[in-house]
């Protein structure tokens, strides 16, 4: 029998955004619904850490916190049904305001080799390490791009790993600059974890070309675009960046810009009484996500945003010199070859991607972006290799967002 709760606001997600928008909500009267897929709050940023906020907030009386809960469907932007893996049944959750407060994912790039077993995205592999995989005295090298890939490396070290360097491909004249632009706060930051990371190489200007070994990952090949070398090892985390994740917003119909979800000056999306804050409306870092959950918080309880006003533009400002910092390379769009698989869930590889003009008939004749992930990682591939617009953010996201027992969409 599906349960109903109702309440003033409902925040989906309890990353950094989502934990400053509830600490808002409950101390102004507010009655809130705090659903988050992960069993802990925190987001992957604080993935595991104490959170003495949040342990506050859990005794509230006007909070009903819903952890390892996914929002699998919608009746409305006001009502969501959600899926309860552990006890394994639903509960449908009504509310007049909805936060989206989405988080981002790890943007994947495809190159030879890249689904062997020792092969991990960055973020995944400090995910692993952070809930207790044993990586002490493995070798790792950690490749792509972004801030991600130094939070890895801390995460990595802590843990005992053999660390073999960090190979950044973005060039070192754009990473000066980027560094350059730091406000003080962000400086400070950066030199606590350049210290952490004392004594470990660190390569601008390289990437990965393929992941070498015949059943598990034995060595990656790397470039400087001069020449090429390998690199022996037990792991390889690699990310390029991050991407909003979006999905909710798409089913609910909220409109989307530059592949994030389009707000306005007080938060609010297209849709009425329903706003979204931190990285889902863009890439901007834990401050920026922590603000815009204060800022969408206030303005759901209808009060004004000037206080905001200037340190929100200074991270919005910081999050252009991020994405121009980091910018991809385009070398990294041909690594992929005919062979490469592109939609890991269903074997689709790029070769047999290529037959098809757009992303609808690549769906139909291949099955890629109908496997467990739904399109979150192959989507984005294939918009950025052979820019099919419709392949992500606004590729027809449908109900269920997350793979259930049916029992659970029939049960009523």
């Amino acid at each position: 029998m599906t349960k109903h709760l109702q309440a003033d606001a409902i925040v989906v997600g309890a990353g950094p955004a989502g934990i400053a928008a509830v600490s808002h909500l409950l101390p102004a009267g507010r009655s809130v619904i705090w659903v988050d897929n992960q069993p802990r709050p925190g987001g992957q940023i604080w993935r595991g850490a104490a959170l003495p906020q949040v342990d506050t907030l859990r005794q509230h009386p006007r909070l009903s916190m819903l952890p390892g809960h996914a929002v699998v469907a919608a009746e409305s932007p006001h009502e969501l049904l959600l899926h309860d893996a552990a006890g394994q049944q639903t509960l449908r959750v009504r509310a007049p305001q909805l936060l989206l407060a989405l988080g981002a994912r790890e943007r994947m790039l495809p190159f030879p080799g890249w689904t062997l077993p020792g092969v991990h995205g960055a973020g995944g592999l400090q995910a692993l390490v952070k809930g207790g995989w044993p990586i002490a005295g493995r070798r790792v090298l950690l490749a792509g791009s972004g801030p991600l890939l130094l939070a890895s490396a801390a995460s990595l070290r802590a843990a005992g790993a053999r660390l073999l360097g960090i190979y950044e491909q973005a060039p070192r004249g754009a990473l000066a600059r980027f560094a350059a632009g730091l406000p003080l706060g962000k400086m400070a930051q950066a030199l606590g974890l350049g210290w952490r990371l004392r004594g470990l190489p660190y390569a601008p200007g390289c990437w990965p070309l393929r992941a070498l070994g015949e059943n598990k990952l034995e060595a990656v090949l790397l470039t400087d675009g001069q020449r090429e070398w390998a690199e022996p090892c037990d792991a390889l985390g690699v990310g390029f960046g991050l991407l909003p994740n979006t999905e909710l917003a798409e089913l609910l119909g909220c409109a989307l810009q530059d592949g994030a979800i389009a707000v306005g000056a007080k938060l609010q999306t297209s849709l009425p009484g329903v706003f979204a804050a931190g990285e889902c409306t863009g890439i901007g870092g834990v401050d920026k996500a922590s603000l815009e959950g204060a800022m969408a918080a206030a303005a759901m309880l209808g009060q004004g945003l000037k206080p905001y006003a200037r340190r929100h533009a200074g991270q919005l400002a910081f999050a252009r010199r991020l994405a121009s910092g980091f910018a991809l390379r385009p070398e990294l769009l041909q690594l992929a070859d005919a062979k490469t698989l592109i939609c890991r869930c269903e074997d689709v590889s790029l070769g047999a991607l290529k037959a098809w003009p757009q992303w609808r008939d690549a769906k139909l004749q291949t099955r890629c972006g109908m496997g467990a992930c739904q399109g979150r990682i192959c989507g984005p591939i294939t918009q950025t290799l052979l820019g099919w617009p419709e392949a992500s953010g606004g590729r027809g996201t449908r109900a269920p967002l997350q793979p259930v027992p049916l029992r659970c969409l029939m049960d009523d």
